[in-house]
């Protein structure tokens, strides 16, 4: 895809790699609209315009996508289903109300950010989803039993639909990265960049080359590693 011109919505656009993806879809001159609950902080740029949206209701979905298309037309060719939280902890000693918020989070926002979309790509024949997983989708891993179970069904979600609506010209990319210096599950970046992590703009250069991929071309699933791990 051609990025230049073309308009794409981010979730989840205050930090990391929200806020990373952002920057590298404008340097491309996309025209991106941020939804989230928090606007990035001391960000502004003519073609980023934030819109206040809890993906966790469905509701306030629709709005912020029908407040996209009236600021930026009815064709919307790219979505980054970035928003994300995790909570961890042994499953006998977890809070409820803490697994229904990431169920709400990873997966039932994702699902109505991507039903809201669908409709329009499949009607222009042209539209990528890129889901941002985790490996913790792939292997699961103790105390993170509830984070697990939301990526996998993110990982099982895009396979689905990639599946589904290639027939009509839409790809479907899973983005699977591993340890990320972000401010993930309350941790700080440092300083200075970890030589032993990844950063937000690695996995956003990532998701801008999957979409510039040739359009004959779909990469339906994408894992990330640090090249040289502690």
């Amino acid at each position: 895809m051609e990025l230049s011109g073309k308009v794409a919505i981010i979730t989840g656009v205050s930090k990391g790699i929200g806020r990373a993806t952002v920057e590298a879809l404008l340097a491309k001159g996309a025209e991106v609209a941020g939804w989230g609950r928090t606007a990035p902080d001391d960000f502004k740029h003519p073609r980023f315009h934030f819109i206040k949206c809890d993906i966790r209701q469905e509701a306030d979905v629709q709005k912020a996508y029908a407040a996209t298309t009236k600021l930026l037309g009815d064709k919307v060719h790219v979505l980054v289903n970035n928003a994300g939280i995790g909570n961890f902890g042994p499953i006998d000693g977890f809070e409820a109300a803490e697994w229904h918020a990431m169920f709400d989070t990873n997966v039932h926002g994702l699902f109505y950010c991507t039903k809201a979309v669908l409709p329009q790509m499949k009607k222009q024949k042209e539209g990528h989803i890129i889901n941002v997983a985790s490996l913790a989708g792939t292997a699961g891993t103790a105390n993170l039993a509830g984070y697990c179970a939301t990526k996998y069904a993110v990982r099982g979600f895009s396979d689905a639909l990639f599946k589904e609506v290639r027939p009509q010209g839409v790809r479907v990319t899973c983005v699977m990265p591993g340890s990320v210096e972000t401010n993930f599950g309350g941790m700080e970046p440092g300083a200075e960049p970890n030589p032993h992590k990844m950063q937000p703009e690695d996995i956003a250069a990532t998701i801008v080359h999957t979409l510039e991929a040739p359009q004959a071309t779909m990469i339906s699933e994408i894992q990330m590693r640090p090249t040289q791990p502690k």
